[in-house]
């Protein structure tokens, strides 16, 4: 399965390094609708004025972690099943955990690498694709 290039991304990252690095990669990776958030509030606000197909947010940001944004985001009809990649710059088993019961899709860590972070977003689309032909 090939994920479409057409589908929009957000990337939310405190780190406007980071943030604009993570861009470039999608936008070499041919994916052409890529928006960037500076925090977990600016995403939310951002995901509930416009379509989004995949959030791709780093763990650690003030006002709103990455993992805050996720559990705010299953808890709205709207939001709740959109891909949700999280991007740790540390690999740690507990907070792991605590992000897969939250409803992750997937993770990576960082620096972004475009071989891994397409493996990734494939990976998604594929299971999602196969969890909507079961609820059908």
């Amino acid at each position: 399965m090939t994920v479409s290039k057409d589908i929009r991304i957000l990337v939310v990252d405190d780190s406007v390094g980071i943030r604009m690095a993570a861009k470039k990669t999608f936008q070499n990776l041919g994916f052409k609708q890529v928006t960037v958030a500076d925090d977990g509030t600016t995403a939310l606000a951002e995901l509930k004025n416009s379509t989004f197909d995949l959030v791709v947010a780093d763990w650690n940001m003030p006002k709103m972690s990455g993992v805050d944004l996720l559990e705010a985001m299953r808890q709205e009809k709207t939001l709740e099943k959109i891909p949700f990649l999280l991007v740790t710059g540390e690999d740690n088993q507990e907070n792991l955990m605590e992000a897969m019961k939250a409803g992750i899709s997937n993770f990576m860590t960082k620096p972004y690498d475009a071989k891994v972070l397409s493996e990734k977003i494939e990976r998604i689309f594929a299971f999602k694709k196969e969890q909507e032909g079961r609820n059908e």
